[in-house]
């Protein structure tokens, strides 16, 4: 005997009419509540210069970012994407009250606030300084490169546009001898020393073209030939104007850098540690600097330098900029460790826990010091003398000053022995051909190394090595293959800042919400949002520009 069975009626052809609700369908303890509130405590006063008070009224801000971050969160860089979930997926359409902005939208709200985006972020740091997650005060620092949007070959090489720049010189200054115009012989007959300019050669030309309308027509095909090669060779004197106009214009764009793409010229091109081919090759991208703290990105920077010497001292400065002060402890690999950076660092009162170029070498249980190194020489520090292995003093013959790439003059006294001739040791000591050998030490930076040896050796020394490795570390690692932000999606620095920028502070978020439900896990109190949660719901006169006209809402 069979039994009838029973199930709903469906239907997806009738005519529904429902209520959505989606505010009872998501958890309490979900991460979108925690974004909703962090954004709702955020002062975004600055927002409104960016918008005007006539026309369609906008989408809010808050709603905007809101749903921005909230899909950085979840590994959504995508403009489309972003609007197929305010559309399909309930935590958007609870974040965006049932709006649907579109993707051109989207994009748009983004490069607008891609300057005041950066005070977002600082916000975002303070308020997590005010919870207690951390406390500015200890920064473990540390870099790594991600790839420009461009493609990589598009490279312009500084050594390849200086040396077609010469070329072109030499070409122009031919062809000027080439012109038998008593205009252009002036020209030649300047110093070597003069270069041509694109302003100076389109001055020629026009006194060329005019010289040449003031001319006779030709008779003869000997004139008129004459006069054909004429206007080819100026013809061919703007090619090499316009040639020349474009390598200054690339030197100009390339800066103090060594190279650029031609489709993101604010990227410079450098080696990656993500080598596919794993041949070494350069591809376009930025030097992403950056300070964690309790696996929180407490600031950030990119910069065109390949090496991270040069990026401590203006990182500092962005810290100071942001927050008022700098920090108190400053934890750094050997990438950092120069003279500059250490009296910077001293000179701020920063315990600098940064590490020198040989420290790991030194700290290895089978190491044993070079006794022919200058480094270990004895060395009077009363009488200013070294001492080499075999005995002899080596007196200070002089001092050698060299400038690094920043425009840091360093101070290198120089020691010679007073006879290495016959010396049973000087194989092993020198290879120079010359019979004494000339040491350059620089005293300054020598005293820096001695004080980050005993900072790093110490107690509190090996707490932040150790930490240093969990820090910036575990950030890049959550950042590229946990999030999947390996690349930049933007041309230029100002909108791959802008975008940095949102992922920051998505990643912020969403470290900040993994701390507090695993502290609920653990058997911690339950979350409180309560300093986070401000909602407005009536606006005032000044906030006209943001009204909730439903039936307006503009791009």
């Amino acid at each position: 005997m069979h039994t009838k069975l029973h199930t709903k009626s469906y239907s997806n052809n009738d005519k529904l009419f429902f209520l959505l609700t989606p505010n009872e369908d998501i958890a309490e303890n979900d991460p979108v509540r925690i974004v909703d509130a962090v954004v709702e405590s955020l002062d975004l006063s600055e927002f409104k210069k960016l918008y005007r008070e006539r026309g369609r009224c906008p989408y809010h801000p808050k709603m905007m970012l809101k749903i921005i971050l909230y899909a950085y969160m979840n590994n959504i860089y995508s403009c489309r994407k972003i609007e197929r979930q305010v559309q399909r997926d309930i935590h958007y359409i609870w974040l965006a009250a049932q709006e649907r902005p579109d993707f051109v939208t989207i994009n748009r709200f983004r490069n607008r606030v891609k300057t005041e985006i950066n005070n977002i972020f600082t916000q975002v740091v303070l308020l997590l300084a005010e919870r207690g997650f951390i406390t500015l005060d200890v920064e473990y620092i540390d870099g790594t490169k991600i790839e420009s949007k461009a493609n990589k070959y598009t490279f312009v090489w500084r050594k390849t546009v200086e040396k077609n720049r010469a070329k072109l010189q030499e070409k122009i200054r031919v062809l000027l001898q080439q012109i038998d115009e008593v205009i252009a012989h002036d020209k030649v007959a300047e110093p070597e020393a003069v270069e041509f300019t694109p302003e100076a050669l389109t001055s020629l030309i026009g006194d060329l073209k005019e010289a040449l309308a003031t001319e006779p027509e030709p008779r003869d095909k000997e004139q008129k030939k004459a006069r054909r090669e004429q206007k080819k060779q100026i013809k061919e004197l703007e090619k090499h104007r316009d040639k020349l106009q474009e390598y200054d214009s690339r030197l100009e764009e390339i800066g103090d850098r060594n190279s650029m793409s031609k489709t993101d010229p604010d990227a410079t091109f450098m080696r990656m540690k993500e080598d596919a081919m794993n041949n070494g090759q350069t591809k376009p991208g930025y030097n992403l600097q950056i300070s964690a703290e309790n696996q929180f990105i407490t600031d950030f920077g990119l910069f065109p330098n390949p090496t991270d010497t040069l990026t401590l001292i203006p990182f500092f400065d962005s810290f100071l900029n942001r927050y008022g002060h700098l920090p108190s402890v400053a934890v750094a690999d050997s990438g950092y460790g120069s003279e500059e950076n250490y009296r910077y660092m001293d000179e701020a009162g920063i315990e600098a826990y940064v590490k020198y170029n040989r420290f790991h070498i030194e700290q290895r249980p089978r190491y044993k010091p070079n006794a022919f190194h200058q480094d270990n020489f004895h060395y009077n520090a009363e009488e200013d003398y070294y001492v080499c292995p075999m005995g002899q003093h080596m007196t200070r013959i002089g001092t050698s000053h060299s400038k690094t790439a920043s425009g840091y003059i360093t101070d290198n006294a120089r020691y010679q022995a007073q006879n290495c001739k016959g010396c049973p040791l000087r194989c092993l000591c020198y290879k120079a051909k010359a019979d004494k050998r000339i040491i350059e030490v620089n005293h300054r930076l020598n005293g820096y190394k001695r004080k980050a040896r005993e900072l790093l050796t110490s107690e509190e020394g090996l707490k932040h090595r150790g930490r240093r490795c969990i820090e910036p570390e575990a950030v890049f690692g959550q950042m590229k293959f946990n999030m999947a932000y390996r690349r930049f999606r933007h041309f230029g620095k100002d909108k791959v800042t802008m975008d940095f920028a949102f992922f920051a502070i998505a990643f912020n978020i969403k470290k900040m919400c993994s701390k507090i439900t695993k502290q609920t896990k653990n058997g911690g109190n339950t979350p409180h949002f309560g300093p986070f949660i401000f909602v407005v719901r009536n606006f005032s006169p000044e906030n006209r520009i943001f009204c909730e006209d439903h039936q307006k809402s503009a791009a």
